[in-house]
């Protein structure tokens, strides 16, 4: 998908969900693009968020107005708080490096 604010990562991560086309990011939206993106499992930032809204508006995403911007973190954070909690995962624990056959952690 080529549009103004979306590089190759971000691309990739809106075919990888299934928005192939501006038509189809456009009627998701930005937040539901977000939201698509967050549930597969990527970590976007706030900045994707205003990069969605400024490829649909086709204006640069530091264009989008300050008002606009704090309704789709409004938005964003409303539907981050309704998703389910991780199921059958357990906490992350520390991170154990194990050199050689001794089988000690360093």
């Amino acid at each position: 998908m080529k549009m103004r604010n979306i590089g190759p990562k971000s691309a990739a991560w809106l075919r990888q969900v299934g928005l192939h086309t501006p038509e189809a990011l456009a009627e998701d939206g930005p937040v539901g693009a977000f939201m698509r993106i967050k549930r597969a499992g990527f970590k976007p930032s706030l900045n994707l968020l205003y990069s969605l809204e400024g490829a649909i508006l086709d204006c640069h995403w530091q264009d989008v107005p300050d008002e606009r911007r704090k309704q789709l973190v409004a938005e964003a954070q409303e539907a981050i708080a309704a998703l389910p909690a991780p199921r059958n995962r357990p906490a992350a624990g520390p991170v154990r490096t194990f050199h050689g056959d001794s089988g000690d952690p360093s």
